[in-house]
């Protein structure tokens, strides 16, 4: 079960391993992240709820959630031998990182989900989290562990709230008393029987500012999404054309959407990283449209190397582009001319994909 091997697991007693439960958390401070918890692998009210999620089709054409089956569910299919989830969170909020308020009154300039403005958070966490593992390997010898970072079938959300890092909010992203919402999660399956944690409590009340929010109401109902109209599932997950008639309401966004959590008022005890890796690169937190609209397909993968928006694709990453430039116009953009002659250089454009996009784009001038 674990990185180096399938070791059976050392034996403990009760003291030793709330010692080491303590010890665990406090290594993970060390390493940079902000709390961890530890919860148990029971999952059957969460696994219901995912499972009337899909029979509703809501997760559009992200078939692999259902290819998973009940692996996401139940963590001990995943990794045999699983009885506990460490579960850790990472603030990624960048200090130096222009509002993303204020980008949304601009509508030339791009805006790029908070979360992918610097280094790809896996390869931080997951680094942090092995480094971890190692740390209790020193410490007790070898168990059964594996280490995830939004890379496998885990419901992570389900389990950090199970574990007390936060409640699952109405918007399903996880919130925490303490610093609202911008924080990424990891965890560490293992076989040792840790003490688990008290779950969270939910915190939300009758508060539903995030729900009018949501610029395509993919916030359906409360802790119910869809995600077929959610911008991050259009810019980044879907491979398609994206419907006609949500792209008047994506604006500039170009990766990712952050609306719902910029509404909350949880965010409001958001704490800043001091990791330098999730400082921007390039001057994605501030640049323009056309900027990014020229970027050459070998300039885009040189400039998203080490970056979660390399998922994308440069296909989809002017596909975005085409969108958003297509409502500046609309809005008036003092920059139309430029906007309408950068657009009019990718009317040949190799893909179809970026032709169509691109053909809405110009079609929307006043």
């Amino acid at each position: 079960m674990s990185e180096a091997g399938t070791p059976e697991s050392v034996r403990l007693d009760a003291d030793q391993l709330a010692g080491l439960a303590a010890d665990i958390k406090r290594w993970g401070m060390e390493l940079g992240f902000q709390q961890l918890g530890v919860c148990d692998i029971e999952l059957d009210t969460h696994e219901a709820a995912l499972e009337r999620w899909l029979a509703e089709g809501l997760h559009g054409e992200m078939a692999y959630m259902e290819r998973h089956g009940r692996r996401r569910s139940r963590p001990q299919q995943l990794v045999p031998g699983t009885i506990r989830v460490i579960s850790a969170r990472m603030d990624y909020l960048a200090q130096q990182a222009r509002p993303a308020t204020e980008l949304l009154d601009d509508p030339d300039r791009a805006l790029v989900s908070r979360y992918a403005l610097g280094r790809d958070y896996h390869k931080v966490l997951r680094k942090r989290l092995q480094a971890l593992a190692s740390r209790v390997e020193e410490s007790i010898g070898p168990f059964g562990y594996r280490v995830f970072v939004d890379s496998a079938p885990v419901l992570e959300k389900a389990l950090a709230e199970k574990a007390g890092l936060g409640w699952i909010g109405k918007h399903s992203n996880l919130l925490n008393k303490s610093c609202g919402s911008w924080f990424f999660l990891g965890e560490i399956y293992t076989d040792l029987p840790l003490p688990v944690d008290q779950a969270a409590h939910n915190h939300c009340g009758e508060c539903n500012r995030c729900i009018p929010a949501c610029p395509t109401g993919a916030i359906v109902a409360p802790y119910r999404i869809d995600a077929r109209r959610c911008i991050s599932y259009l810019t980044i997950e879907l491979k398609g054309a994206i419907p006609r008639d949500l792209r008047p309401l994506m604006g500039n966004r170009i990766f990712g959407c952050d609306d719902c959590q910029l509404a909350c008022p949880w965010n409001r005890f958001a704490n800043s990283s001091q990791e330098t890796d999730f400082e921007p690169r390039h001057k994605l937190d501030d640049t323009t449209l056309l900027r990014l609209f020229e970027w050459s397909e070998s300039e885009f993968l040189k400039r998203t190397e080490g970056s979660a928006i390399r998922r994308t694709g440069h296909e989809g990453w002017l596909r975005n582009i085409a969108v958003a430039l297509g409502n500046a116009l609309r809005a008036g953009s003092s920059q139309s001319n430029r906007i309408t002659a950068s657009l009019r250089q990718k009317q040949q454009h190799p893909s179809a994909l970026v032709r169509e996009h691109v053909e809405w784009a110009l079609a929307q001038r006043p």
